[in-house]
């Protein structure tokens, strides 16, 4: 299981800016980690733009911001990077106190390790 603390972002509607909101830290389990390999292997074959990867919210074990408070919901949003068609992902989720979009940076699937 890895744990990743990543860079945080809300962006409370589309017409607003990303703002940074500080880390936040979730756990990766083995299935996640498959699951992440899986779907970034599918956009390489259907060369689709991403695909987005269901999350066990009590297996994730996620920490945010205070200033963020709890998410009403996260997926897994894996995209392929344009130069070298690696898979990439970043945590996606909203706010449950207003609804903000809510994502981290993103991270190399194969660095998962």
């Amino acid at each position: 299981m890895n744990t990743l603390t990543i860079e945080g972002w809300c962006k409370p509607n589309p017409a607003q800016k990303s703002t940074p909101m500080g880390q936040i830290q979730f756990h990766l389990s083995e299935s996640d980690h498959l699951r992440l390999e899986q779907a970034e292997e599918r956009l390489q074959q259907t060369h689709e733009p991403e695909v987005m990867v269901d999350v066990d919210m009590d297996a994730l074990e996620l920490s945010t911001p205070p200033e963020c408070g709890p998410l009403s919901d996260c997926r897994f949003r894996v995209y392929l990077s344009t130069g070298d068609q690696r898979g990439q992902f970043h945590l996606v989720g909203h706010r449950a106190s207003d609804g903000s979009l809510i994502y981290t940076n993103a991270v190399m699937v194969d660095q998962l390790g």
